[in-house]
């Protein structure tokens, strides 16, 4: 769980005494990350509206992928309407928007994370599916399938998260959950861990590194050289690549420094500033998909164009006829999930 939740202390008497003591002067570390926090907020926002609007426009949803990138960018543009919430908690100090917000603002928060990182792992064993073997598997490729197991993934994030997210109170003047006991943080930490970034990681990993080697069986299989098999190839592991470094640099140290935070005796103004930075940078995660899409989809890149340029389609030469950009065609394998 991300954010107001691991977001700055071992939940302990002493961190709560020490955050206060630090001093309220606006520093530049706090213009810093008054600066980012918005910054990243509106990239979020921005870039997965347009996603979502690519989909619905021009897309329609009339495949399993864009169906499962709809859900990942409405799971992500929703997960950074907790952003403000969280960096107001940590520019006053302080919670000011009640016990019920608090418990809300966690329950919303927890769904869309989980929620994000379930469509992504999904969609790498989808990506499997469409690429190693597409007849095999065409039934389970389905927009009907594929909205069915989204309604699942929403479910089980809100089953999974629910439990945990109603134990977060403003008591104590911050939105923080309330401590039961040492091994009781521990075994959230676990749990969140392994559901939220071991057991999903796990799972992209091996499912994409099965594509790649059956991308590479099937090339080799061939007679004669394929360049347009190799080209793919190529294409899938730039994806690849780019889709595991960016969630595990995004989400690995949150985790770690959740961890490390069980440690702490005295958590020190340095461990507090630099625990802040990656919680940013897990809610980053969120706009790094966009990008993606824009940088590693040659379809996405259509779309975006015909929606940021409409002066584009007056002009005959330069129409971008987007009926004919179909996201199960072979541009679809560079798609970042």
């Amino acid at each position: 769980m991300d954010g107001l939740s691991l977001l700055d202390t071992d939940y302990n008497d002493t961190y709560l005494d020490e955050r206060f003591y630090f001093e309220d002067n606006i520093d530049a570390f706090g213009i810093t990350m008054a600066i980012l926090y918005p910054l990243v907020c509106i990239l979020g926002l921005a870039g997965n509206s347009l996603v979502i609007v690519a989909i619905l426009k021009l897309d329609k949803m009339s495949s399993s992928t864009t169906v499962y990138i709809f859900n990942l960018a409405l799971a992500d543009g929703l997960f950074m309407v907790g952003l403000p919430f969280i960096a107001s908690q940590n520019f006053q100090n302080r919670w000011v928007f009640g016990d019920i917000a608090c418990k809300v603002v966690m329950v919303l928060d927890g769904i869309n994370q989980f929620t994000s990182v379930f469509c992504l792992t999904v969609m790498s064993i989808d990506r499997y599916m469409a690429l190693a073997d597409p007849l095999r598997f065409a039934r389970w490729r389905t927009p009907r399938c594929a909205k069915i197991v989204s309604a699942v993934l929403w479910l089980f994030s809100l089953l999974t998260i629910l439990p945990m997210a109603l134990h977060f109170s403003a008591d104590k003047g911050l939105c923080i959950p309330e401590l039961v006991s040492d091994s009781w943080w521990l075994g959230i930490l676990s749990y969140t861990f392994v559901m939220g970034f071991a057991l999903p990681f796990t799972m992209m990993t091996a499912s994409y590194t099965a594509l790649l080697l059956t991308l590479r069986l099937q090339r080799l299989r061939r007679s004669t050289p394929n360049q347009e098999s190799h080209r793919l190839e190529r294409q899938v592991t730039r994806m690849v690549v780019a889709v595991v470094v960016v969630f595990g640099v995004c989400w690995l140290p949150f985790y770690t420094f959740n961890f490390c935070s069980l440690h702490q005796s005295g958590l020190v103004l340095t461990f507090a500033r630099a625990f802040e930075c990656m919680v940013l940078l897990s809610y980053s995660w969120s706009c790094a998909n966009p990008i993606l899409y824009a940088c590693l989809s040659d379809t996405f890149r259509r779309h975006f164009r015909t929606l940021l340029c409409p002066m584009v389609k007056s002009s005959p030469s330069m129409q971008c006829n987007t009926e004919r950009y179909d996201l199960n065609d072979t541009g679809d394998a560079t798609l970042p999930a």
